[in-house]
């Protein structure tokens, strides 16, 4: 498996992002990872690793697209970019997927232009799994469309029901649709529609509407909604979720009482601690797309730097895109 990696672009730097990529080719013996961007950068930080080198081939690009431009402007005037250069080689079969930390809609344009969409898919989403009550739930879309029809959100479910079933081995997620009540009168139109279509595709197993409390709690695998709704809705719970683990450690350390508590409670605070940081469920897929791109937070460190390339290495070995062509018409079949 080869995997190209966007090291420019985020609001990290490459010496943060490659021990991500150097953690991944210890662990699988049969990775191969592309490092796109600034090359005397990355070559002085892979000489301080203790990285098989064969398994690293470094693309150097000194052109980034920035996190203000715009989509359009990324794909006309940063074709030279580490991020453009990274899709490219997934376009051109010299690497399976890539994953980048740069400027989302960049991205997503470009990944539109030169990969195209999976047949069938008007729009690409922007999926991730978030942790639920049931383990997983996959929520969708991000950010990527801000204004869907209903046809644009059974699209999407049913995309993340294949996705779903396929990386977790359910043979029938769960679909919700996430709104402002479960009462079936409630809801703007495109998701009134989106509601009654859904429950005449056998192919998905839809069960609803779902309120915003119940994203972490609710009985469905895959949580559907337009970018605008889904993008704050993940912003709002992985600030929440920083804010919970802040709150717990400052109430340990106020006094030695507590700090004591703190010391015997000390393994579930790190385990919550773990369950409850962003960044082992960074990595979000560019769902639709007929290869696999990831999208990583642009803040990401290294250790959500690592899960994002996981993300996309769990994607080639299901081969997502290819499952989408083959099995979408008979999903979405009434």
């Amino acid at each position: 498996m080869r995997i190209a990696v966007d090291l420019m672009g985020g609001d990290r730097g490459a010496a943060d992002l490659i021990p991500a990529a150097t953690r991944c080719l210890s662990e699988f013996a049969d990775l191969e990872v592309i490092m796109v961007g600034d090359q005397s950068l990355i070559e002085s930080v892979l000489a301080a690793s203790a990285t098989t080198r064969s398994r690293v081939r470094i693309e150097g690009s000194d052109d980034v697209v920035e996190m203000t431009d715009r989509p359009s402007m990324a794909l006309r005037q940063r074709r030279g970019s580490s991020m453009f250069r990274a899709v490219e080689l997934v376009r051109d079969g010299e690497a399976d997927a890539c994953v980048s930390t740069g400027n989302t809609g960049a991205l997503m344009a470009i990944g539109r232009h030169l990969l195209k969409t999976v047949p069938g898919i008007d729009r690409p989403a922007i999926i991730k799994a978030i942790p639920s009550t049931r383990g997983k739930c996959y929520l969708l879309d991000l950010g990527a469309n801000i204004n869907c029809d209903a046809e644009n959100l059974i699209q999407f479910a049913a995309m993340g029901s294949l996705m779903c079933g396929a990386v977790e081995g359910i043979e029938r997620p769960s679909v919700g649709l996430l709104n402002i009540g479960e009462e079936e009168m409630k809801g703007e139109g495109s998701v009134l529609t989106a509601a009654q279509l859904l429950k005449e595709l056998k192919g998905i197993n839809f069960i609803g509407f779902v309120e915003g409390d119940g994203i972490y709690q609710s009985d469905a695998d895959v949580l559907v909604c337009d970018g605008m709704v889904g993008n704050i809705a993940l912003k709002t719970s992985e600030g929440l979720a920083r804010f919970v683990a802040s709150m717990i450690e400052d109430a340990f350390r106020e006094n030695f009482v507590t700090r004591a508590a703190g010391i015997v409670a000390g393994p579930v605070l790190l385990r919550l601690k773990a369950e409850l940081s962003p960044e082992n469920y960074n990595g979000a897929t560019l769902l639709g797309l007929s290869r696999v791109v990831v999208k990583s937070h642009g803040d990401s460190s290294t250790d959500g730097f690592y899960a994002a390339i996981r993300e996309a290495m769990r994607c080639v070995e299901q081969d997502i895109p290819g499952l989408l062509k083959r099995r979408l018409d008979d999903v979405l079949a009434s």
